[in-house]
């Protein structure tokens, strides 16, 4: 099974092809360019370095959020079409849960958390043992005051990754947590991970199709909140 998955949910965006397992290709970049100028050229690249098709492709596979507005939007948008004109399925992965793959050969607790703006982070814990990952907690966005508050109560270690991590790390919250800082070639989310979690949602039978693929914010956008203070 041939399985092509993006990321675009923060600054880095990444395509991978995966293929019963093995990855096939990747690519990543964290340039200060726009996704809408990066991912095309980089799908199209990733596609013809792996020597696979877009007719080969069975799954097309996104991290449907949260993140970025925009940068998700983008991402869905971009699968949602590729995936309507080869009528094929898709999987809509949670930008978090793909982020814990890349310390899925660490036994931890692993705190993935992103950077929300206005004082909050989108953050989900996951267990880590043996190989296997257990979720602990569901995709939320909350401050960090009360993200720190909760992590005293995990195993450790307890290793922050995400573009949220150097944030909670440096912050005074986290102080008598004791949380380490994942590295930076793996602290942030990978479309590699965003292929793992669709190999999943394969076995599971959570695919949807390309109508139903939709974003996943967590809380309203910039623009309904203020649109929402002043009516109030």
């Amino acid at each position: 099974m041939n399985i092509l998955a993006i990321d675009c949910s923060a600054s880095a965006a990444s395509a991978c092809v995966w293929q019963d397992g093995k990855v096939l290709g990747e690519c990543y970049t964290n340039v200060k360019l726009t996704h809408s100028q990066t991912l095309m050229p980089m799908l199209c690249g990733i596609l013809e370095y792996a020597k696979v098709a877009l007719e080969q492709i069975d799954v097309f596979a996104v991290t449907a959020g949260p993140g970025s507005f925009t940068g998700v939007r983008i991402g869905a948008a971009s699968i949602k079409g590729m995936a309507f004109a080869q009528n094929k399925p898709c999987a809509a992965v949670s930008t978090l849960e793909a982020m814990a793959e890349n310390l899925r050969v660490v036994d931890c607790t692993a705190c993935c958390v992103m950077d929300a703006r206005c004082g909050q982070v989108y953050s989900a814990v996951f267990q880590i043992r043996d190989g296997e990952i257990h979720r602990l907690t569901p995709d939320r966005a909350l401050s960090i005051e009360d993200l720190a508050q909760e992590c005293r109560q995990y195993e450790t270690p307890l290793i922050l990754i995400g573009d949220g991590a150097e944030l909670c790390a440096k912050s005074k919250a986290f102080e008598p947590v004791h949380a380490r800082l994942a590295p930076e070639p793996i602290r942030f989310q990978r479309a590699y991970g965003a292929a793992a979690c669709a190999a999943r949602a394969v076995k599971e039978g959570k695919l949807v199709s390309a109508a139903e693929l939709m974003p996943v914010y967590l809380r309203p956008a910039q623009a309904q909140r203020s649109l929402k203070r002043k009516k109030a």
